[in-house]
């Protein structure tokens, strides 16, 4: 089944996407990877604010490529996911409600996203500049001296996602073991 979603983003619309199901996604979401979450994390624990608000986020694992002029991004793909699962918990405890990446996650993960209603989503590995083209809007909202791993607020329309931990727990990694093995 395919499924349009819109911010804001809600645990109500997200109940309702089945492993499995296609999704085209519009709306704000961040791009964040390992070192931007353990930053975020090392907030966390020392009770400090955190630079964009988590509740009802998005986060996109992604490897982004300088853009082109006139254009707000360069190829776009998904990272390997495992490698924010020691991060993730502590941002789904804080309101986080979906992540996007690739390949499959772990137990403490599955759990987590469970407990909090929230969804994993895979993006196509190999389809950066396609999921480049769903890119409207780039801009650096934290950790900047990172460089591609500066945390982004990112605009996108129509990113075409597929449904790989839906919030009842069932996984896609799971049900279709052989689609962990390109991770």
């Amino acid at each position: 089944m395919q499924h349009i979603i819109t911010q804001p983003y809600t645990r109500e619309k997200l109940a309702a996407l089945k492993t499995g199901d296609r999704v085209l996604l519009s709306g704000t979401i961040y791009a964040a990877r390992d070192t931007a979450h353990r930053r975020l994390v090392e907030l966390i624990e020392e009770g400090r604010e955190l630079p964009f608000e988590l509740k009802g986020a998005i986060v996109y694992y992604m490897g982004p490529t300088p853009a082109k002029p006139g254009y707000p991004s360069g190829s776009a793909g998904p990272t390997t996911s495992y490698r924010m699962d020691s991060f993730t918990p502590a941002l789904l405890d804080k309101g986080l409600i979906g992540m996007i990446g690739k390949g499959p996650r772990g137990r403490e993960v599955v759990e987590a996203a469970m407990a909090h209603g929230a969804v994993y989503f895979a993006a196509i590995g190999g389809a950066a500049a396609l999921i480049a083209g769903s890119i409207k809007s780039s801009e650096v909202v934290a950790f900047a001296e990172l460089g591609t791993e500066a945390v982004r607020r990112i605009e996108v329309e129509n990113m075409p996602l597929v449904v790989a931990l839906d919030s009842s727990g069932r996984d896609i990694y799971e049900i279709r073991p052989g689609l962990s093995q390109n991770r």
